[in-house]
């Protein structure tokens, strides 16, 4: 007689058959006192504890039943845990709700292969190597001398963590068409919900909470000569851009691999997506669509295409660098600015850069994780790298882990890129699945564009998007429609 190696925990017997088990009864025996206890004590309280632990069970229970329910979760969560912070008044680092999904995510794969080991294969790939190299750097950075204290480096934890982790995660779950698709479909809910609340805060204005996170901190850097720099529920305004430009790009490139309603739906993200961009009044979000729109028309290996491509982008740059048209609007005349090479604020940035220069000369491996930037002044409001402004991600990376640790970051995304773009260009046959890869890998160069001028990469929500997109794209044999039938058993959507 053979047994099921593949069963489930949370897949047994239910409901009477559980109860004809003595332990079954014992056990429902003990529930119901421990709730009578629970009301009896602490009346209307013990109520609300009990609501919340019953719909705390029921919602583990789910996830480990689907792990990829916690995947998506941390998707959510990517785009709302910073801006919350505005609502929600609390000592508690709400970011660590991201590490909780991500690490349940985790718990839910093992045991929903409880009774055997767990195949990881799908996750041995070059990137998940890079990605533990990196780790493995970031880690080691709490012993770099610079380093002041270790709070800033948990503040700065996701640089490294979330990269590796979510690598795996996106490697074991999102394994079909079907789960690709799904998984753009729930990225594009949150980015028309995000589109149609910057929308609302451009037509309306923005509501208390808002206005309070303006007055205290905000308005400095988001209300300019009078006008409201849009952000949405996003940390801020650069951020909003630069994740509405790439959600642009992806999903307009997207729609080209779909038909009837899904294109409808891909086209709506995409249109709603670079409309946000521009009201966000991000200069250096105009980077994402410039770069990955002409990223994919060199995939795409077609001189037509390309010389086509080329026209209407040249077009555009003409339009913004050499004309006054629409000059009324706030949003273009505030982007006309990035084409000027005499724009204050450019000045500034490079004033940084050779200061910082100066000071990371001597310090290769940097001032530390966590310790550059406005960030780090709620640690050390009186350090160096606490004063000097970082506004671009790769400023960032070279002020905290110095040029050791921009190099690696570097080589890595130009690493996932130039494989992906030569799978694409060369090997993969598909079609369908070229649009898809190519839709990826073009809003990505976008944002790593973009990121030379805001830190756009490695905030929330663009990180996990990013990372999820840099395991697909390393990936794409196993999209192909040839195999798409091979399901793995690791998980049901």
């Amino acid at each position: 007689m053979t047994t099921n190696n593949h069963t489930n925990p949370f897949d047994k017997e239910s409901g009477s058959a559980i109860l004809a088990n003595p332990k079954g009864l014992l056990l429902l025996f003990g529930v119901i006192v421990f709730i009578a206890i629970i009301l009896a004590k602490l009346e209307l309280v013990g109520v609300g504890i009990l609501v919340a632990l019953i719909f705390g069970v029921f919602i583990l229970y789910i996830l480990f039943k689907n792990p990829i329910i916690g995947f998506y979760t941390a998707i959510g969560l990517n785009f709302l845990v910073l801006g919350s912070t505005r609502y929600v008044k609390t000592d508690f680092p709400i970011g660590f709700l991201v590490d909780g999904a991500m690490i349940l995510t985790f718990l839910a794969i093992i045991f929903s292969r409880f009774r055997e080991r767990v195949n990881w294969s799908p996750a041995n790939k070059t990137i998940t190597i890079l990605a533990g190299i990196w780790l493995g750097y970031c880690i080691l950075q709490l012993v770099n001398p610079e380093a002041r204290m270790i709070e800033p480096w948990i503040a700065g934890r996701g640089i490294g963590f979330y990269f590796f982790f979510f690598v795996i995660l996106t490697f074991m779950l999102i394994d079909n068409n079907k789960k690709l698709d799904t998984f753009l479909y729930v990225w594009g809910v949150f980015s028309i919900i995000a589109s149609l609340k910057g929308i609302g805060q451009l037509i309306f204005g923005v509501d208390y909470a808002e206005q309070a996170w303006l007055n205290e901190v905000g308005a400095q850097t988001h209300v300019l000569f009078g006008k409201l720099r849009i952000f949405s529920f996003f940390s801020d305004a650069g951020q909003f851009g630069g994740n509405q430009g790439y959600a642009g790009v992806v999903f307009i490139l997207y729609a080209l691999a779909k038909k009837g309603l899904t294109k409808t739906f891909f086209l709506t993200v995409g249109i709603l997506g670079l409309y946000g961009m521009i009201i966000s009044g991000t200069r250096g979000s105009l980077a994402v669509p410039f770069a990955g729109f002409m990223t994919f028309f060199i995939l795409k290996k077609n001189i037509k295409v390309l010389s086509v491509g080329i026209f209407v982008i040249a077009i555009i740059f003409v339009f913004f660098k050499f004309t006054k048209i629409a000059n009324g609007n706030d949003q273009v005349r505030r982007m006309r600015t990035a084409f000027d090479p005499n724009e204050p604020s450019l000045k500034v940035r490079l004033d940084n850069q050779k200061i910082l220069k100066g000071y990371l000369a001597s310090r290769p491996f940097g001032g530390g994780i966590g310790h550059a930037g406005d960030k780090a002044q709620r640690f050390l409001p009186n350090a160096f790298l606490s004063n000097v402004a970082t506004d671009s991600w790769y400023v960032v990376i070279w002020a905290e882990s110095g040029i050791i640790g921009l190099t690696l970051h570097l080589f890595i995304l130009f690493f996932v890129v130039g494989t992906a773009s030569y799978k694409v260009m060369f090997t993969i046959r598909d079609p369908i699945l070229k649009l898809k890869m190519s839709a990826l890998i073009s809003g990505m160069v976008g944002v790593m564009l973009a990121s030379y001028g805001n830190s756009v990469l490695g905030g929330m929500p663009t990180a996990l998007l990013i990372y999820a997109s840099m395991a697909i794209i390393s990936n794409p044999e196993i999209f192909d429609s040839s195999i798409d039938k091979k399901e793995t058993k690791l998980i049901t959507v």
